[in-house]
C-alpha cells in the first residue's frame, strides 16, 4: 500500500461504510443487515493485521503520521500596548499517527470488535439500529488510540460513551437502564475532568508564537507533541521571546500535580481503579454479551492507555513520586477484586471483578517504571482483552441455552454442550494465568518488574493469582463438571456462528502464550524509549 494512503483514517472510519449502506437497508432485511455490519468489521481487521506487518519495530516515536489542519478559531484581537497587532487563535489538527503502545491495541480492537458482531447473534430485536451504533463505537474506539491531539482525542473518546448508552439501555437486560444511566454518570464525570485538564493544558503548554509581517500570531494548540516540549521547559525559556513577556499561563509545578491527580482520576474511573469501579458492575451483568465483550476487552483498556499516554507521559516526575501509591492502588485491585470474585453466585459478577483484579495488575505493571513493568502491563492489556472477550461470548452461549448464569443452578455442562465447556476451560485456565496462555505473560513481567522496587507489595499482590485460581475453577469446573443440580432441556452445542469467534479467540491466546514475541517485538523499543524518558524528565526535572 503506498505511503501516501492515509492507512489509520482508513481503519477507523472504515466502519462508517457499514453504517451508511445500514441506512439504506430495510430494517426488515435481518440476515442481510448482520451480515453487512460483519464485513463492515472485516475491513478495519484487515487493514489492521497488514498495519502490524509494515510497523518498523526498530524505530522509535510515531509512525504512519497523518496531520491536517482542522480547527482554527479566532479569538480577540488587540495590542496590549505591543508594537504589533498579536493575533490569538485556538488551533486544532487532525493528527493521527501510532507507536508500540498503540499498534497492539489497534489491532486488539479490530480482533474483539469483529468477534463481537459475530457474537450479536444473541441481538433479537432492532438490528439495524444495534449494528449502526455498534460501528460508531468501533470508530470512536480506534480514533482514541490513533488521536495525537487533545481535542481530537476527546472527540474520540466521547464517542464510545453515546452509542455504548444505547447499546446498553435498549439491548440489555432487565436493569439495562440503571446500568445505562451509571455508565454514562461516572463516565461522563471522567469526561468532564479529562476535558478540564485537556483545556488547562491547551491554554499554558499548548501555548505559541509566530512572528509574521502582519503582526505577532499567538495560538493554542492540542497538538501533543507541541505540548510535551513546552511542559519541560523551564519558567525562563519563556520570557523574552519575540516583544512578548514570555506566557503568562506558565504551568508551575503545583499545576503539573493537579493535572497528574486529574488525570489518575479521569482515567482511574475507567480502568477503573477502586473506588470508582461501582458502574463496571452494573454493566458486565445488564449489557448483552456482545457488547460487554467489548466494555471488557477494549474500553477499559482506554483508560489504562490514557493514564500512560497522557498521565504518565505528560507528568513523569509526578507519576515517579507517586509509584509506590500507584503499586498500592494495583494491589487493592488485585486483592480486592479477587476476594470478591470468590464469594459471587453470579458468574457474571465473577468475571466483573476478575477484570477489577486484573486491571490492578495493569496499574502495579505501570507503577514499576521500568521495561518489564511497563511490557507486562501492555501485554496484560492485550491479554486480558483477548480473554474477557472470550470468556464473556461463552456467557452469552450459556445463558441463550439456560436462561441462567447463577452458579447454584449450573453444573454438568459437559455432557450436553462438550465443545462450549471445553472453550470455558481453556478461557479459564488463560485467566488464572496458566504458563502457555496469554494471561500468564503480562502477570509475570508485571510482577517481576514491580519486585525490583516494592518486594513487600509484590507479595501482597501475588495473592490475587493464588485467589484467582481459586474463584476461576470454582467457577468454570462447577459449571461444567459439576453435579447438574437443575433439569435443563436438551441443548445444541455451539453453532458455526459461536464457534468461529471461540475458535479465533483461542487461537491469538494460544499464540501469545506460546510465542509473545507476536506482541513485545513492536513493544519492546517503545517501552524502552518510555522507560528511559520518564526517568530522564524526572531526574533532570527534579535536580
Amino acid at each position: 500500500m503506498p505511503d501516501s494512503i492515509p492507512i489509520l483514517s482508513l481503519i477507523a472510519f472504515s466502519p462508517l461504510i457499514g453504517v451508511l449502506i445500514l441506512m439504506f437497508m430495510p430494517k426488515t432485511q435481518g440476515q442481510w443487515i448482520k451480515a453487512t455490519a460483519i464485513v463492515a468489521t472485516l475491513i478495519p481487521l484487515v487493514l489492521s493485521a497488514w498495519l502490524y506487518g509494515q510497523f518498523n519495530h526498530n524505530l522509535e516515536g510515531m509512525q504512519f503520521r497523518e496531520e491536517v489542519p482542522w480547527i482554527l478559531v479566532p479569538l480577540n484581537k488587540e495590542t496590549q500596548g505591543l508594537s504589533q497587532l498579536t493575533a490569538y487563535f485556538f488551533e486544532f489538527k487532525y493528527t493521527m499517527a501510532i507507536d508500540g503502545l498503540s499498534l497492539p491495541l489497534v489491532l486488539l480492537t479490530a480482533i474483539v470488535a469483529t468477534m463481537a458482531a459475530l457474537a450479536s447473534v444473541y441481538i433479537k430485536k432492532r438490528w439495524k439500529s444495534y449494528f449502526i451504533w455498534f460501528l460508531l463505537l468501533e470508530t470512536g474506539m480506534f480514533g482514541v488510540f490513533m488521536a495525537q491531539d487533545l481535542f481530537l482525542f476527546f472527540v474520540f473518546f466521547e464517542l464510545t460513551l453515546i452509542p455504548m448508552f444505547f447499546l446498553i439501555g435498549i439491548w440489555g437486560y432487565m436493569d439495562r437502564e440503571r446500568a445505562a444511566n451509571k455508565f454514562l454518570i461516572y463516565n461522563g464525570i471522567g469526561s468532564a475532568i479529562m476535558l478540564i485538564a485537556f483545556l488547562i493544558l491547551v491554554s499554558t503548554a499548548g501555548f505559541g508564537q509566530t512572528m509574521g509581517d502582519n503582526g505577532i500570531s499567538i495560538h493554542y494548540s492540542g497538538d501533543i507533541n507541541v505540548i510535551m516540549e513546552h511542559l519541560f521547559q523551564s519558567a525562563d525559556s519563556y520570557v523574552n521571546q519575540g516583544d512578548l513577556e514570555g506566557n503568562p499561563f506558565y504551568l508551575s509545578e503545583t499545576m503539573k500535580w493537579v493535572l497528574f491527580l486529574m488525570m489518575l482520576v479521569a482515567f482511574g474511573i475507567k480502568l477503573p481503579i477502586f473506588p470508582f469501579h461501582t458502574w463496571m458492575l452494573k454493566v458486565h451483568t445488564e449489557a448483552p454479551p456482545s457488547i460487554v465483550m467489548i466494555h471488557s476487552g477494549i474500553l477499559l483498556k482506554m483508560g489504562a492507555y490514557g493514564l500512560i499516554r497522557f498521565g504518565i507521559l505528560l507528568f513523569p516526575q509526578q507519576a515517579v513520586q507517586w509509584a509506590a501509591v500507584l503499586a498500592i492502588l494495583g494491589v487493592i485491585n488485585i486483592v480486592y477484586g479477587a476476594i470478591l470474585a470468590f464469594v459471587q453466585k453470579e458468574f457474571k459478577l465473577v468475571l466483573a471483578y476478575s477484570s477489577i483484579s486484573h486491571m490492578g495488575i495493569v496499574l502495579v505493571g505501570i507503577a514499576a517504571f521500568n521495561p518489564a513493568g511497563l511490557e507486562g502491563a501492555v501485554f496484560q492489556l492485550v491479554s486480558h482483552g483477548l480473554i474477557s472477550a472470550l470468556l464473556f461470548l461463552l456467557v452469552g452461549s450459556i445463558y441463550e441455552r439456560t436462561q441462567t448464569t447463577e452458579l447454584d443452578q449450573l453444573g454438568g455442562l459437559a455432557k450436553s454442550v462438550p465443545f462450549i465447556s471445553g472453550i470455558l476451560l481453556v478461557a479459564g485456565m488463560a485467566s488464572l494465568g496458566l504458563p502457555g496462555l496469554s494471561g500468564f505473560i503480562g502477570e509475570f513481567l508485571a510482577f517481576l518488574g514491580l519486585f525490583e522496587k516494592y518486594k513487600i507489595i509484590t507479595a501482597v499482590g501475588a495473592l490475587g493469582i493464588i485467589l484467582a485460581a481459586v474463584y476461576v475453577l470454582r467457577g468454570v469446573l462447577g459449571i461444567t463438571y459439576g453435579p447438574q443440580k437443575t433439569t435443563l432441556p436438551e441443548m445444541r452445542d455451539a453453532r458455526l456462528i459461536e464457534a468461529i469467534p471461540m475458535i479465533a479467540l483461542v487461537a491469538f491466546i494460544v499464540v501469545l502464550g506460546i510465542y509473545p514475541g507476536v506482541l513485545s517485538n513492536p513493544l519492546h523499543q517503545t517501552v524502552s524509549s518510555f522507560d528511559q524518558f520518564i526517568h530522564s524528565v524526572s531526574a533532570k526535572i527534579g535536580g
